[in-house]
């Protein structure tokens, strides 16, 4: 055991000298810019904080608050400042130790890590899966992360850049250096945190959502313009170790079954700022981005490619491109590979210009026809290739060539594809003044479901148009239906995979899909060929795939039917076999969870996706589930590697999409290391997911159906707990509202969307993010695990004796270790409850002016998380928090001394700027300031928040 210890404290040994590090040179920026007095103050807050968390010292705690009670405005600033960008640092040293011991595994020659492409294949193999069956995989596949910009992002671009040259210098430090060159590092460091110190960490103006888009741009440019194509190469290394009889494999084997999206420019659902132009100019960014790329990498392989015919040969085709090239030189006429990439630079330039780039670097040599697709781009880059192979230049291949290619057949000429998203009550609202301005319904909105399903139906299969070009209409009309036509000429100029899914948010009936289906007919995105003598529709197609949002707990329930009357609709089926048999559902976790709980929402998503998987297999349509998952655990957080395999059997069959949300995207894909290592993580659950056999039949069938009663009567019981609370209980909302910084983070400008859906203080109207961002800040992270403790306690309480109770408690320890589903959810909450903290969470209550209001709220929380605590312990048999995963104990740990000073200080601060918001009160810019800054510090220290 002692043995063991060591080896533990060694493996950490770089993390905490590189934490001691970045906190010295803190500190010593600090000393520099603020003083030796500030410099003091925050040292004796942080040695007391430390002492209070590791010793349980009672008097430490009490000194600590009295400490930070007596800061006067600009102390408090400085502390939180302080404390904030600690956070920060502390992260950086985390990614980079886990980068490290990723490094140290691989060089250790040891057995594949849990997560990697190595370890799902292998797996795969040992489970008889035949190597056809993977390269079917990887053919038929689509896995796709896209990014969204909801607003829990706290942090500046500039904020991340010098954040990332801080990670890039502490990772050098991991290779030998001279003593001069380790000097030269720690200044370079000391400038870094100098520099993150004088640069503003928040925003003074609301974020726009072309700088959401800027925002998303960046990661393109540190990541994934990369690191995806690396990716592939890795894959089909590892593939054709574990599979040996692929070797002779064609290079265009593998097709870009990962591919990115986004929905930043293109999500109008509840967002105003969102139009055609924010549509236009999100592609026109981001075909900017990926021309970039594409002419910085051409430009710098025509400078490697200094192959001459004199001394090797050529393939027709390559000497063909050197001939159509713009460039004549002489000195260059023996060098055909320069010179056909001289010609493929000057395609892609002009290529670039008619898309939309505002200038082009380095100008061309001369003038060439723009290519037509991406696909031309490709076709050219493999006639570079196959030259190079059939004339001894495979080597030449790897280096840059191949990483190109591989990214223009991901990215195209788009980039990414952008869905559109907009709810359904806007849907209607359009419909309903076309169809009474053409004196078609005068009151669509008030028809009977079948009724408008009758209507919608007639006119899909009319030849004319409702919308008169003579007519006028009103301002979200017109606008809604010139988004739809922009999407069409987006299409058009980048491609169909730009914009390829239309989301419809707050699905509740068949019309909210077909209404969606109409508005494409009306804008030309749906074609159709009658049949003149009959006037009958003989064949269609639609250009966006309808996608229904299925969201709150209802709508969960609702999906499987929903679904099954949509696909047995004659019309709609042809239009789901022209898009290859294939369709998909948008699950969101979010709403769901803020409408049910966290156990009702989990176990409600796991029973749709269950039922429409049998629909779906019923009907002979493929399903693609489309996961709205969030940063915390409450809307649908916690690890993605776990998240898909615990899926249900038969839902991910090769085909996922999921949503990177707020700061989650800077977490997982600001490194490009670790970034790399979260899209094999997303790739290598999919891969399992699918192929893995799954026992579904005899004794697994039948104790799993014992295992859903079990939570079907759980679900009830925490549904009732959770409803009980938040939306049944008098004064609940006011309590929220005073007990949380909900009102101070909706003054942020961390997003372009508002946070609530109306001007409302009530709990429906309010989005789930900043709901959840809300109780992350006050350290209740009521969403993650409220409602879990009551259906437990109450369902082993109502056992007819001490035996049953028993019995019962050992059925919930069986589906803790066999059923993934319920070792997965418990695993996330047992993470949320590692970051709760009462003692913290009761300043925050003392903000409840309301004193009996305060008690009686805050007792039923305290008496719930104890029975959720003890409920925890019952099944998986850990008293302590996080004892499966002591790595992430012992962060969460050693953060909270640094958490502390600033949730004291964000509630001393909140206190002083609501005191002074009364009428004729002069509100302090400073002390608004100061909270801002401790919202950001408490993300950070978090991490998975938003």
């Amino acid at each position: 055991m002692a043995n063991q210890a060591s080896s533990s404290v060694d493996k950490d040994a770089p993390l905490k000298e590189d934490i001691r590090l970045l906190g010295r040179l803190l500190g010593n920026v600090l000393r520099e810019q603020e003083g030796d007095a500030v410099f003091q103050v925050v040292e004796t807050i942080r040695q007391t904080a430390v002492r209070f968390r590791r010793e349980s010292d009672p008097q430490s705690g009490s000194d600590l608050n009295k400490m930070l009670r007596k800061l006067t405005r600009d102390q408090s600033i400085s502390v939180v400042r302080a404390f904030s960008y600690f956070s920060h640092l502390a992260n950086i040293a985390e990614d980079q130790h886990h980068n490290r011991r990723r490094r140290a595994h691989l060089l250790a020659g040891s057995a594949p890590q849990q997560g990697s492409i190595a370890y799902a294949l292998s797996r795969l193999d040992d489970a008889g899966v035949p190597g056809s069956a993977v390269r079917r995989f990887f053919k038929e596949a689509l896995v796709s992360p896209v990014l969204t910009a909801h607003p829990t992002e706290v942090q500046r671009k500039s904020i991340l850049d010098a954040e990332r040259e801080i990670a890039r210098l502490l990772a050098e430090r991991d290779h030998p250096l001279t003593p001069k060159e380790l000097a030269r590092n720690t200044q370079l460091l000391h400038a870094c945190v100098a520099t993150l110190w004088q640069t503003r960490m928040l925003r003074y103006t609301k974020l726009t959502v072309a700088d959401e888009i800027e925002n998303a741009l960046s990661y393109y440019r540190i990541t994934f313009l990369r690191e995806l194509p690396g990716l592939y190469e890795d894959i089909e290394t590892e593939i054709a170790a574990q599979f040996p009889q692929r070797h002779a494999a064609s290079d265009n084997d593998m097709p870009p079954f990962v591919q990115m999206g986004s929905w930043i420019g293109g999500d109008r659902d509840g967002n105003p700022n969102v139009n055609a132009g924010t549509m236009t100019h999100a592609l026109v960014r981001q075909s900017t981005a990926i021309f970039d790329f594409y002419l910085d990498e051409v430009h710098a392989l025509g400078a490697e490619l200094s192959i001459s015919t004199l001394l090797v040969g050529v393939s027709p085709e390559l000497q063909a491109l050197a001939d159509a090239s713009p460039d004549q030189s002489d000195h260059r006429s023996d060098e055909p590979y320069r010179r056909a990439l001289i010609g493929l630079y000057a395609r892609l330039a002009a290529t670039a210009r008619i898309l939309g780039a505002a200038h082009v670097l380095r100008h061309e040599v001369g003038s060439a026809a723009p290519y037509d697709t991406p696909e031309a781009f490709t076709r050219d880059l493999q006639v570079l290739a196959d030259s190079l192979k059939s004339h001894h230049g495979a080597s030449l291949i790897k280096p840059r060539l191949a990483v190109l290619k591989r990214a223009s057949e991901i990215f195209g000429f788009h980039l990414a594809t952008l869905d559109m998203r907009q709810s359904s009550d806007v849907h209607e609202a359009v419909l309903a003044e076309l169809f009474a301005r053409a004196g078609v319904a005068s009151d669509y909105a008030g028809l009977a479901e079948e009724d408008k399903v009758a209507l919608l139906l007639e006119e899909i299969g009319k030849p004319r148009l409702l919308h008169s070009p003579y007519l006028a209409y009103s301002d979200r009309t017109e606008s809604e239906l010139t988004i739809l036509r922009t999407a069409r000429d987006i299409r058009r100029r980048y491609g169909d995979r730009a914009i390829r899914n239309y989301i419809i948010s707050h699905t509740e009936t068949v019309s909210d899909l077909l209404e969606v289906l109409l508005l494409q007919k009306e804008t030309g995105l749906l074609h159709q060929e009658w049949d003149n003598a009959t006037g009958q529709v003989t064949t269609a197609h639609i250009e966006l795939m309808v996608i229904p949002l299925f969201e709150t707990i209802p709508d969960l329930r609702c999906a499987a039917d929903i679904m099954e009357r949509f696909l047995s609709l004659p019309q709609v089926r042809h239009l789901v076999a022209k898009q290859g048999d294939l369709q998909e559902v948008m699950l969101g976790y979010s709403d769901s969870n803020k409408d049910g709980g966290f156990l009702t929402s989990n176990w409600e998503l796991y029973k749709a996706e269950l039922r429409l998987v049998e629909l779906f297999n019923r009907t002979g349509v493929k399903l693609r589930l489309f996961h709205g998952r969030g940063g915390t655990v409450g809307r649908g957080g916690g690890p993605s590697y776990d998240a898909i395999l615990a899926q249900p059997a038969g839902t991910v069959n090769g085909q996922i999409r999921l949503t990177e949300q707020g700061e989650i995207i800077a977490s997982k894909f600001s490194n490009p290391e670790i970034g790399r290592r979260n899209l094999e993580l997303l790739v290598a659950a999919t891969l399992e997911a699918s192929l893995m056999p799954h026992e579904t039949a005899g004794k697994h069938a039948k104790k799993l159906a014992g295992f859903e009663s079990v939570m079907e009567e759980l679900s009830e019981r925490a549904y009732r707990a959770y409803r009980n609370l938040v939306y049944e209980t008098t004064g609940f909302t006011d309590y929220f509202f005073a007990a949380t910084p909900i009102a101070e983070i909706a003054e942020l400008n961390i997003g372009s969307r508002p946070a609530s859906r109306k001007s409302t203080r009530r709990i429906e109207d309010l989005r789930a993010i900043p709901w959840g961002f809300s109780w992350g800040q006050c350290r209740l992270l009521l969403p993650g695990w409220y409602g879990f403790g009551s259906a437990v306690s109450s369902w082993l309480h109502e056992a007819d004796d001490a035996k049953e109770q028993k019995k019962r408690i050992a059925l919930l320890r069986t589906m803790f270790k066999e059923w993934p589903f319920f070792a997965t959810l418990l695993s996330n909450m047992d993470m949320v409850l590692a970051k709760t903290d009462l003692a913290v969470a009761s300043r925050y209550a003392e903000l409840v002016a309301d004193k009996k209001l305060r008690n009686a709220i805050f007792k039923r929380i305290l008496e719930e998380h104890e029975r959720t605590t003890t409920s925890l312990a019952t099944i998986t048999g850990a008293r302590d928090r996080l004892a499966g995963n002591p790595l992430l104990a012992r962060s969460i740990k050693n953060r909270f001394a640094y958490l502390d000073p600033l949730n004291h200080l964000q509630v001393e601060l909140i206190k002083r700027h609501r005191s002074a918001s009364g009428e004729g009160r002069t509100l302090d810019e400073r002390v608004r300031r100061g909270i801002h800054l401790s919202i950001n510090g408490i993300a950070a220290g978090l991490r998975n928040t938003g």
